[in-house]
């Protein structure tokens, strides 16, 4: 089995994704799946995938940006992410459309509860063996 390439953006996409994430002091942008997330409260609202866009909405908004061409966010293709849906190419070209996508994404993601990094951490990994007590 050969390891999986991920598509890697533009810096033009950087820059469009950038100056579309809204300032706000609680978000936050990281690499993620070698490409450029946007953060809230340690959920994953927004991001890049190549040159394309991804935002995590409700069911209901991901069918309207489905509508308008939209199609399911896969990472791994047939292996659709829960919650995430890309926006219709041509995102770059159209900054106020895309720009309300986003902060829709925001506003759905910020409501979500926020994660917690300490438990994430202590947790042990899936298929590793349990530590037992000294």
């Amino acid at each position: 089995m050969s390891p999986m390439t991920m598509p890697k953006p533009s810096e033009q996409a950087k820059t469009a994704f950038q100056k579309l994430v809204p300032p706000d002091p609680n978000v936050t942008t990281r690499p993620m799946f070698g490409n450029l997330a946007g953060f809230v409260n340690g959920n994953m609202f927004c991001g890049l995938f190549g040159e394309d866009l991804f935002v995590r909405v409700s069911d209901e908004d991901q069918a309207k940006v489905r509508k308008q061409g939209g199609r399911p966010f896969e990472v791994m293709p047939g292996r659709a992410m829960t919650g995430y849906v890309m926006v219709p190419a041509g995102w770059q070209k159209k900054p106020d459309a895309t720009r309300a996508w986003i902060v829709t994404a925001l506003s759905w993601s910020r409501a979500l509860p926020a994660k917690d990094k300490a438990a994430k951490k202590a947790a042990p990994k899936k298929g590793a063996p349990a530590r037992r007590p000294r």
